[in-house]
């Protein structure tokens, strides 16, 4: 379980920040886990501002919504660029849906860090083929905090940590919920991709 750090814990001291990675398969819990922290910081009464894709229009075009329709509201943007240069008078960056930016997302969320921003940002971990989703796989390389949560497997009910495509399309990036995605574990995973 992740325990938020403290300005103690950290030995803070104005002008350090930090990157916070939120991983794991859909219906995990990654934007929920990632609305409770921004919440807290709303709470602390930090400065936060939030981003998202502008391609990620599932449930709202100006919100994050969790699965269980939990919501914060939150700017769309093109590219990671976007964010940098919308986070100036922010003190706590959050981002979700990492995997649908640009790579340049990496750079970002360090240079965000080391202007002692506390940025926090959410994304799958893997692709529908169980294979490492970029950038999020880069950004975790420079993390200094990374929660991996899980899900239900939908097939056997195991812990589930990988997102298994319901079609065909071979498609890096395709839009969907349970009707097109369900979270699987390791054997039921494989077993399907093996059948195909």
């Amino acid at each position: 379980m992740f325990v938020e750090p403290s300005n103690r814990s950290l030995g803070y001291e104005k002008g350090r920040g930090w990157i916070e990675v939120i991983c794991g398969s859909m219906f995990s819990g990654k934007t929920e886990e990632l609305i409770r922290r921004l919440n807290r910081a709303f709470i602390a009464r930090q400065k936060v501002e939030i981003f998202k894709p502008i391609i990620d229009k599932r449930y709202s075009k100006k919100k994050i919504v969790s699965h269980n329709e939990n919501e914060i509201k939150s700017t769309p943007v093109h590219f990671a660029n976007d964010i940098l240069i919308n986070s100036s008078q922010y003190e706590v960056i959050g981002i979700d849906e990492v995997q649908f930016f640009d790579e340049n997302i990496v750079t970002v969320s360090n240079d965000l860090a080391n202007m002692g921003k506390r940025v926090i940002a959410a994304g799958l971990d893997m692709d529908f083929r169980g294979r490492p989703f970029s950038p999020m796989d880069k950004l975790m390389a420079i993390a200094d905090y990374i929660t991996k949560v899980h899900a239900i497997c939908m097939n056997c009910g195991n812990v589930a940590s990988y997102t298994h495509r319901r079609t065909k399309s071979t498609k890096k990036v395709v839009l969907g919920e349970k009707d097109i995605y369900e979270a699987l574990c390791r054997k039921c995973f494989y077993d399907k991709m093996h059948k195909k």
